[in-house]
């Protein structure tokens, strides 16, 4: 008798031993720890969980309506769905928020973007007399003059301007590194060639490039573009906005993408001069303005709803992208990896492009192609970041819902007249 009890012991050790090891290092166990703690879904929208293996029970099945694995929204509300494994044994418990779907009008359409910057970026410095007075006084490359013993510095002419009317008297400057605001006394000296003051800096004040719009949000006439941040060439700093436009571009010529040698879209906007907006900010997760005039896209002319980054899988996907005269093409595309974010990042997820069409035309993804809004399941999901340097098929993609979250943190004045 004893014998039995003992190796029943031992059977139950080992299959309780098993279970743990099963739970702890399986695909599928891992697949359900990655779940998320809530999911947000509209009404008639269908998810599935990533494992078979896996039963759900809810506490109001008249918002969610649950079979094995798969869950359907009914009704706006909230509630919480329970993960069994088996259908037996409650492992996970997860919030579902049912709201109702926020339209956006997909982008696609090439843009020209031209902003000038909040005061004059440093991106280098260069001798006066055999010196260099900004150095001197510690300045370095990606620093921004705001003011000149007390006045705002709008362009490089205006701070040329204000040097020269103080002569070589010593000015008192403000400026931003890397968000914080310092001050400093800078000593112009005579240039000897032209005997005009110099401070001895190279300083940038606007930038021009092509980009792809994002989304156009018909309920508060804003948009978004990029899905990135525009940057100064040189230092690699983020460009404030002093004033912007977003402005209609035609694509002229595209430069292939190559393993070791980005690709990129060529396009002229500045001689039409056909605004489409202002830009009010540039941020890590692109720029943000209001419209001019609605926006609209021809293949979604009423537009798609959000899908939310729970519902982001890996699988197909197309984007929408302008790379030549045709206008705005869906391209397939395959989402390889999507990571669970609980901040803003612009590396939401990993695209693969599938489609033969673009890899022809363009080797991939290029710069241009950034903003490109990404489609799944007939939601926009988000929109194409970045592309890999050894790689040009792949690239990043951000969740739609950080660059939305951006744009409504964001304060756009409702009558800012465009630049």
């Amino acid at each position: 008798m004893k014998k039995k009890i003992g190796l029943s012991r031992k059977i139950a050790g080992i299959t309780i031993l098993a279970m743990t090891a099963w739970l702890l290092f399986s695909p599928t166990a891992r697949a359900l720890r990655q779940l998320p703690d809530a999911y947000r879904l509209t009404p008639g929208q269908t998810l599935s969980l990533p494992t078979s293996l896996a039963a759900l029970s809810s506490t109001d099945e008249t918002l969610l309506s649950l079979e094995g694995g798969q869950m359907q929204a009914v009704a706006v509300g909230e509630t919480e769905m329970t993960v069994n494994l088996f259908g037996l044994f409650p492992i996970r418990r997860v919030k579902v928020n049912v709201g109702e779907d926020r339209i956006l009008i997909p982008g696609g359409q090439a843009v020209g973007i031209a902003l000038t910057t909040r005061g004059v970026m440093v991106v280098g410095v260069s001798d006066v007399a055999g010196q260099s007075p900004a150095q001197l006084a510690g300045l370095r490359a990606g620093d921004v003059i705001e003011t000149v013993n007390g006045a705002a510095v709008e362009s490089s002419e205006s701070l040329i301007a204000l040097v020269e009317k103080y002569g070589g008297a010593p000015l008192s400057i403000t400026y931003l590194r890397d968000g914080q605001q310092r001050s400093a006394t800078l000593t112009p000296l005579a240039d000897t060639a032209t005997g005009a003051y110099r401070i001895g800096a190279w300083v940038r004040d606007s930038t021009a490039g092509v980009g792809t719009l994002s989304f156009y949000d018909p309920a508060s006439q804003s948009y978004g573009a990029l899905g990135h941040a525009i940057l100064d060439a040189d230092t690699g700093k983020l460009l404030s906005v002093r004033m912007g436009a977003l402005m209609e571009a035609d694509i002229v010529s595209i430069k292939r993408g190559q393993k070791g040698n980005p690709g990129e879209l060529r396009g002229s906007f500045l001689r039409s001069q056909r605004t489409l907006g202002d830009i009010h900010i540039n941020t890590p997760l692109g720029i943000y303005g209001k419209a001019q005039k609605a926006l609209s896209n021809p293949l979604y002319p009423d537009g798609l709803p959000v899908g939310y980054q729970e519902s982001v899988q890996a699988g197909p996907a197309q984007i929408l992208s302008t790379v030549d005269q045709n206008g705005i093409r869906a391209y397939d595309i395959e989402i390889v990896q999507v990571s669970r974010q609980l901040t803003p990042s612009p590396k939401s997820m990993v695209i693969h492009v599938t489609d033969p069409d673009l890899l022809d035309k363009t080797g991939g993804i290029v710069q241009g192609m950034s903003g490109s809004p990404i489609i799944q399941n007939g939601r926009i999901i988000g929109a194409v970041t970045h592309v890999f340097v050894d790689d040009p098929t792949k690239g990043y993609g951000v969740f739609i819902e950080w660059m939305l979250e951006t744009e409504q943190s964001t304060e756009i004045p409702e009558t800012e007249s465009a630049a």
